[in-house]
């Protein structure tokens, strides 16, 4: 074996291909092919989108298991620990079991220089083949066409949003995006599309490929009715009086109508009753998407943990803040890649925050500090800003000046809410 520990096989993987991003999909399905694993021999739902993904996997995830039914979830990036990408019936991956696979898809891929992302999407398959869950979850990480998770072909494959991101990648306008996510749909199999507004370019190549376009608003609907929602789909299929979803936001409620459309698909071969619906919703749990730790002590800030990353979800932040009722003043901790539009995500909460504190985002992408400020400065003309060394130095001064009816959203990536939740004084969710 190449390494003896799992930090020793993400550090040499880090740095096997010279890119990080590689979009095509002959290495990747070359080295599965190598593997001889063949096909995963159970129901396959492939989620993509540029917002969204992780919550529905979550929501189907959760629901499938209250059913009684055995899951593998592949999803990324991660919060605080590698092995949350992939979990088999609800329970992250052992470092043993990691750096065995690893070994493995080291032996098998030859010459093949494979990605980060490559090698543990490798990793996923390769043990959920094994393992024989009842219903494997595969959650994109960027586009959905060339996307190595796409070597594998979907019973049911939803597309939760398209949203302008990762543009360098996926092409310059909506319609180019859409055409990069509906690569995940296969003729003869639901094309599930969670967006009512989506590009119309979405569900044209649905049906350029012969896939089923199931669309909210269209053959599929919900509705909210004093604390209860109610979804319809087609044919009259309907899940009546279920409990809001336990992720914050009016937008879950597109997510879990999303899960719920895909969860239908599979009902032949998958059935879950009512119960296990209701149970499901009521139980998934997702950190960093509008996590709310609440006051750790009378006159003390409310804290809010949120991976939002790009204007569409920066929007939906603005929203859920505005309905949480931030009182008397909302700080606001923000640390972003190099590659995002900082000054569309500042514009999109300017109405929302009162005092913006900016951080490099940890890791080797995050955007410099000085840029930051001038990015959030053209977003916010009126903001009011202050910029620290590292987060932490952010959050002590937060702490020092917020007041007890303050709430502070910490946001931006990923790597900037791990620091959070790394971070004593806010505590772990």
């Amino acid at each position: 074996m190449r390494f003896g520990t799992l930090a020793g096989w993400l550090a040499w993987q880090e740095t096997l291909h010279p890119s990080r991003i590689d979009l095509r999909l002959t290495r990747v399905g070359g080295v599965w092919a190598a593997l001889g694993l063949g096909h995963l021999g159970c129901p396959v739902i492939t989620v993509g989108g540029t917002n969204g993904k992780g919550s529905v996997v979550a929501y189907l995830e959760a629901m499938f298991r209250a059913a009684g039914y055995r899951t593998g979830a592949y999803t990324s990036p991660h919060l605080l620990r590698y092995n949350e990408r992939i979990r088999i019936d609800g329970a992250e991956v052992a470092d043993a079991d990691l750096c065995d696979v690893f070994a493995r898809i080291d032996a098998a891929r030859g010459d093949a220089l494979l990605t980060y992302f490559e090698f543990g999407t490798l990793a996923a398959l390769t043990l959920f083949a094994e393992a024989a869950p009842d219903v494997v979850l595969l959650e994109i990480g960027l586009g959905g066409r060339l996307d190595a998770v796409n070597i594998i072909d979907a019973d049911v494959a939803v597309v939760t949003s398209i949203g302008c991101d990762h543009m360098a990648w996926l092409g310059d306008t909506p319609a180019q995006i859409a055409f990069e996510k509906a690569g995940i749909f296969r003729p003869r199999r639901p094309a599930v599309i969670g967006q009512a507004d989506a590009p119309p370019r979405l569900r044209e190549r649905a049906l350029e490929v012969g896939a089923t376009p199931l669309q909210l608003g269209r053959e599929f609907h919900w509705r909210i009715d004093g604390g209860q929602w109610h979804w319809q789909g087609a044919d009259g299929i309907r899940r009546e009086a279920l409990p809001p979803p336990a992720l914050r936001g009016r937008h879950q409620y597109d997510n879990a109508a999303a899960a719920v459309c895909a969860l239908e698909c599979l009902h032949d071969r998958l059935p879950v009753d009512a119960g296990a619906l209701r149970r499901g919703l009521h139980r998934v749990q997702l950190p960093g998407r509008f996590t709310v730790l609440p006051s750790a002590s009378p006159g003390t800030p409310t804290w809010v943990l949120d991976v939002a990353h790009n204007p569409d979800a920066a929007r939906v932040l603005a929203q859920n803040l505005a309905v949480l009722n931030c009182g008397a003043g909302c700080h606001a901790i923000i640390g972003v890649s190099s590659d995002k539009d900082a000054a569309a995500i500042a514009a999109a909460l300017a109405g929302c925050v009162d005092t913006w504190h900016a951080v490099l985002a940890p890791g080797p992408r995050g955007m410099p500090v000085e840029a930051l400020v001038a990015a959030i400065a053209r977003g916010a003309p009126d903001a009011h800003i202050r910029h620290h060394l590292g987060l932490d130095a952010a959050v002590e001064t937060v702490i020092a000046t917020a007041g007890g009816d303050d709430c502070v959203v910490v946001f931006g990536s990923f790597t900037t809410v791990e620091a959070a939740l790394r971070n004593p004084a806010i505590g772990p969710v």
